[in-house]
């Protein structure tokens, strides 16, 4: 089905017209530019001394014939180099480094030394198994592989405007579109881990060929038919596995249990479901198909009302990395990977972008503010893969099944995906904070910046400066090259009960769209300013009665960001601190805690347990003691040593 009238896609704006300056972004945008970029690049040529090495770099000199060697690593080593160069592009171009464009160009000509005449490019399957590529979709990221790959190439384009890595991944792109179709000859399949399909539509994008389009469609539309494609390769190679066990995981595991088309609710690897939805809003974009756009809003809405952490994270089961069933969201158990909330960051864009709605971005907060910032330490170089939402350090050191979770967070692994996905995501922040089309900005995201579009054939300079989440104020001055009539859109929160909007000073009536946005329309002047009062109190936030392991309990927010009790701050056995819910919640700037937080002072309870003697069981009335129960933003947790960490406490009151 589709409609003529059905989409107008929103433009984001080239990283190279933002400027982050807010104090808390721009801290980790250095950060990625800084240290991450450089150290990651470090890692992957297994120049820092760590339990895990990379390889993946000396993976392509073997494959390109420069070493001798076995490959190393996991079957998608390739993927850690192609983010890497994505995140590399985009820092370069922001920030022009003369030494990183010389790293990316010498990277880029190993890369093209290692692609097959014929375009396939892959190190696992030159050096390996030679002979078995794309013999084994289901379990092998090939195609996946190839996604970052192609993800690599238009971003290291449109960010130098060399042509190096962009006619590598072209190459690649037309083998894969010579393999891959309903045609006869080519293969009926499509990868076990989505990546392709919006890898795909950015290449359309930057190339204008909608071959490639219609490859990502083919892949979105393919997957999930009968006859089963995995069965009839699984059968071809006589039943052998790559990962043993891995078919018992199932074909919700891969999100091809059914047509997408036909699917209601986010199943299986939280990461893979995401990048495809991902690719399957942009598909629907592109095509005009407003029947896969209700499909991706329906499965949108199934995860965050359902499947959603208050963190932003999904995918609550270690097993499959996996959403498991509706509310099920325990916190000491989480998996919450990293790439999980970035790839939901990812469709909650594209979905904006296609139908501007606040609800999009107010995910994405919740991730950027919790998940994604405070998988990393506070150096950039020291990683959370799984994201709890409460640590208590002998459990996960004595329990095999509280194993993934770390108290503390990691130099590297084995399977890397998710440090470089965090680069990524923080060199194109720019990319999120702004959307435009021909008549009107889209303000996304409260973080003090600058940005330069066109709109309706005028230059237009915007300029923010926040304070939000932890402040209220946003002021915006607007300075268009010329007096032009067009629209600004300003997101409300979904958590702000109360706003105002002045412009030049004059209080205006504004009613909030459907859209969750505000907009104000009229001739803007150069130097006209626009002030947004958005109150974010801090609050203390209930879950929904069936997310059973919070029932009793409360979390601290304010505004997106999701705040947490420490050991360091609180002393241990916090499974002993109850929250008076009818307190109160004094927000402070500690400038003694990580060189500065916003911290929270909560009145409280601490359960006494001197008076219970060394019996196991008995009957008891409990005393409490007042206490001052500190908290600090969840994403500056572990950061002070190994410690005990809570979001949600129980509650004294009811």
């Amino acid at each position: 089905m589709k409609d003529k009238d059905f989409i107008s896609y929103l433009n984001s704006p080239r990283i190279k017209d933002v400027s982050i300056t807010d104090a808390l972004w721009k801290k980790y945008i250095d950060l990625v530019k800084d240290v991450v970029v450089p150290y990651q690049w470090e890692i992957l040529n297994d120049n820092v001394d760590i339990p895990v090495k990379s390889h993946a770099i000396k993976n392509f000199r073997i494959a390109a014939g420069f070493e001798e060697g076995e490959f190393e690593g996991f079957v998608f080593q390739d993927s850690d180099v192609a983010k890497w160069l994505e995140a590399a592009s985009y820092v370069l171009e922001k920030y022009p480094n003369p030494d990183l464009e010389k790293k990316i160009d010498e990277v880029i000509e190993l890369i093209g030394k290692a692609q097959w005449e014929d375009g396939y490019l892959n190190t696992y399957f030159t050096i390996k198994e030679k002979g078995k590529r794309w013999t084994n979709l289901e379990e092998c990221h090939e195609l996946y592989t190839a996604g970052h790959m192609i993800e690599a190439g238009c971003a290291h384009f449109l960010a130098t405007g060399k042509t190096s890595l962009l006619e590598i991944v072209k190459k690649l792109a037309d083998h894969i579109y010579s393999i891959f179709g309903k045609e006869e000859g080519k293969i009926p399949g499509y990868d076990g881990h989505p990546e392709i399909e919006l890898a795909l539509v950015k290449l359309y994008e930057v190339t204008g060929d909608r071959k490639y389009l219609e490859l990502a469609k083919f892949f979105v539309d393919e997957r999930g038919q009968e006859p089963y494609y995995f069965d009839i390769e699984y059968e071809k190679r006589e039943k052998k596995s790559h990962w043993p066990g891995f078919k018992s995981l199932g074909r919700e595991y891969l999100q091809a249990h059914k047509p997408l088309r036909q699917q209601k609710e986010a199943v299986g690897h939280a990461v893979r479901a995401v990048y495809l939805y991902s690719g399957a809003a942009d598909v629907a974009a592109y095509t005009q198909d407003k029947e896969l756009f209700d499909v991706c809003k329906t499965l949108f809405d199934d995860i965050v009302k359902r499947k959603m952490y208050i963190t932003g994270a999904i995918g609550s089961s270690a097993h499959g990395e996996a959403f498991t069933f509706e509310y099920d969201l325990p916190s000491d158990a989480a998996y919450a990977e990293t790439c999980a909330s970035v790839g939901l960051i990812f469709f909650a864009h594209r979905l904006n972008k296609i139908e501007p709605h606040a609800k999009y971005y107010d995910v994405v907060e919740r991730a950027l503010y919790n998940t994604v910032i405070g998988s990393m330490s506070q150096d950039g170089k020291k990683y959370f893969y799984v994201n709890p939402l409460e640590v208590y350090p002998k459990e996960v050191e004595k329990r095999f099944d509280r194993h993934h979770v770390k108290p503390e967070r990691q130099p590297w692994f084995g399977c890397a995906c998710c440090p470089p996905n965090v680069a990524r995501l923080l060199a194109s922040l720019g990319r999120y904070v702004y959307s435009y089309n021909h008549d009107g900005i889209y303000v996304n995201l409260y973080i003090g910046s600058s940005v330069q579009v066109e709109v309706g054939g005028v230059k237009v300079l915007l300029q923010q400066v926040s304070s939000y989440p932890f402040e209220d104020m946003v002021k915006i001055d607007l300075k268009p090259s010329k007096e032009a009539r067009f629209k600004l859109y300003l997101r409300i929160p979904g958590w702000c009960e109360n706003y105002e909007v002045y412009v030049n000073g004059k209080k205006e009536e504004m009613q909030k769209l459907p859209s969750g946005y505000v907009c104000i329309e009229r001739l803007w002047k150069e130097n006209d300013q626009v002030v947004l009062k958005i109150p974010t109190e801090v609050k203390m936030v209930s879950s929904h009665p069936q997310v059973r392991s919070n029932v009793g309990k409360v979390a601290v927010v304010k505004g997106p960001v999701v705040f947490c009790a420490e050991e360091a701050d609180n002393g241990k056995d916090l499974h002993l601190v109850f929250v008076d819910v009818n307190g109160k919640c004094k927000l402070e700037f500690d400038s003694n805690i990580l060189g500065g937080l916003y911290t929270v002072e909560v009145d409280g309870f601490r359960m006494a347990e001197d008076d219970f003697g060394e019996e196991l069981y008995k009957s008891h009335r409990p005393k409490f003691v007042p206490a001052k129960i500190k908290l600090i933003p969840y994403y500056a947790w572990a950061n002070r040593g190994t410690n005990e960490m809570r979001v949600w406490l129980w509650r004294s009151s009811f």
